[in-house]
């Protein structure tokens, strides 16, 4: 494609900043699976917490994204993003260091730990919009599909290591005695990203500062760029949809299907497997099909896996069957997300590119609980097996929003001057 972005052949294995950048995005990973985990066992097992204050402390985590994360895009454009990475990265340590300390001096409350929920949850919006914001300063807009492949290859390596590690911490050290351990991970990552030596360009001010100006133009970026628009209302659509499955999913297999906690959680393992082969295999799959080929197909592929899963009936060996199958399907979930994240970065100038991150961000969090309330409230009616089929058929379709764009024309990646128009 003319104008379009030449992949180079110089292998990011062979460039040190890129690989600290690698090494401590991994380590960072690991950390948040540690949190993720590792925060509800200490509310469980150490303050006994009940279930409308383990609703109070999923809702503190999440609740940053929905009310700071555009604000977040807009901060990790109107600063260098290395320096926010480093600090985002020593907050969280301090902020999760705060748990065990307390815990040992046995003034831990659940009022603490919402607290240190939503201060970390705030952290990691910073930390994940910088860093995709931070990656074209550092490698070539050739090397983005190669540079996303290889970190989210880590991401799929940490929510598949992370959980187990997490409950053999929580084992031998006690659950809160295990954040201590996260909190450790934040400080290598930090001290991994700041030895990086490669410059940062300085990041272009407005000529009239303004939060709301600001943010409002990453949000009309967004949406003028036809590649964008296209990107967003199918992040949008597809995090609505797939809501519908995160709040019946577990209710369905164990409940309806008979399947044992165990049995779950190795149908479970078997889509993260998957999902590591997929970050693997990305680079490849673009360069023998082609760009917008793959991102489409990924898509399309996912949405056509979810449909297994109402699909399920029988006894149990071929209900897991059928479930297996379905998670075969995450094979596409990184090849997606590389995609998408690829593509934004290189359509994108790199001053808005904070804001068109956490605007992304915030259509698939913001979208996602909204659809696992529409999907508790319709299977009241219409039985949870329907509405699952109409969330798989809803993600299914999302995909249409890139089958109608200019994405699926695309070979290889655009140029940010090209499609905005500057």
């Amino acid at each position: 494609m003319a104008g379009g972005t030449v992949i180079t052949s110089r292998a990011l294995r062979a460039d040190p900043d890129f690989l600290k950048l690698w090494a401590g995005q991994a380590i960072s990973q690991i950390g948040s699976n540690i949190t993720n985990v590792g925060l509800p066992l200490t509310a469980v097992l150490v303050l006994g917490a009940s279930p409308l204050q383990m609703g109070f402390l999923a809702g503190a985590s999440a609740a940053p994204v929905l009310l700071f994360g555009l604000i977040a895009g807009a901060w990790a454009d109107r600063l260098r993003r290395r320096p926010v990475l480093i600090a985002a990265d020593l907050g969280r340590a301090v902020v999760l260091g705060t748990i065990p300390l307390a815990a040992a001096l046995h003034r831990l409350t659940m009022e603490h730990l919402y607290l240190a929920a939503a201060a970390s949850g705030l952290l990691t919006v910073l930390f994940d919009v910088s860093y995709q914001a931070y990656l074209p300063s550092l490698i070539s807009r050739g090397q983005l599909l190669e540079g996303n492949s290889k970190l989210a290859s880590t991401e799929s390596f940490a929510e598949i290591v992370g959980p187990g590690f997490t409950g053999l911490l929580v084992h031998v050290m006690t659950a809160p005695m295990a954040m201590l351990f996260d909190a450790v991970s934040f400080v290598c990552s930090a001290i991994s990203v700041g030895l990086i030596r490669k410059p940062e360009p300085r990041p272009r001010r407005s000529a009239e500062p303004h939060i709301g100006r600001e943010v409002a133009e990453g949000l009309r970026t967004s949406w003028r760029s036809p590649l964008l628009r296209a990107v967003a209302g199918r992040t949008a659509t597809g995090g609505f949809f797939l809501g519908f499955g995160s709040s019946l999913y577990f209710l369905f297999v164990m409940k309806e299907l008979g399947l044992s906690a165990a049995r779950v959680g190795l149908i479970i393992s078997a889509g993260g497997a998957c999902a590591l082969l997929g970050a693997l295999v990305t680079e490849r799959l673009v360069e023998r099909f082609g760009f917008g080929a793959t991102f489409v197909g990924s898509s399309l592929l996912i949405g056509s896996s979810m449909l297994l899963v109402p699909l399920a009936h029988g006894p149990v060996a071929v209900c897991t069957a059928f479930l297996i199958v379905s998670q075969m399907g995450d094979l596409a979930w990184p090849v997606l997300s590389v995609n998408d994240r690829s593509l934004r970065q290189a359509a994108t100038p790199d001053h808005l590119l904070g804001r068109v991150n956490s605007a992304m961000h915030l259509l698939f969090h913001g979208a996602l609980p909204l659809g696992a309330l529409a999907g508790g409230a319709i299977a009241q009616g219409l039985g949870v097996r329907r509405t699952l089929l109409l969330g798989a058929l809803g993600f299914l379709l999302s995909s249409l929003w890139l089958v109608f764009s200019p994405v699926r024309q695309l070979r290889v990646l655009p140029q940010a001057a090209e499609e905005i128009g500057a």
